[in-house]
């Protein structure tokens, strides 16, 4: 058993992370990978910040890993640019 548990932790599976228009990335991470050094890559490579990811409409957490939420190799997650504030009101 311990054997198994070694061998899916250093397993790697391909992840799509796809944007709002399209675009996509692709990124090779262990099972056991936390998100957060994925976001980051994203953010460094595409020049943005404030993204948030989703995978099958859920958002992911800087501390989630591909083990935590059953990712398979393939998957795609959804990188969505997030808004922050709200709208200014105008006085007349």
């Amino acid at each position: 058993m311990a054997d198994e548990t070694v061998k899916q932790e250093q397993k790697h599976i391909t992840l799509i992370v796809k944007n709002q228009v399209g675009e996509e990335v692709q990124f090779k991470v262990k099972l056991n990978t936390v998100f957060e050094k994925v976001f980051k890559a994203y953010s460094d490579k595409k020049g943005v910040q404030n993204t948030k990811f989703l995978f099958d409409g859920h958002r992911i957490k800087a501390t989630d890993t591909p083990a935590d939420l059953d990712m398979e190799d393939g998957d795609t997650i959804d990188a969505m640019l997030e808004q922050l504030g709200g709208s200014q009101r105008l006085s007349q």
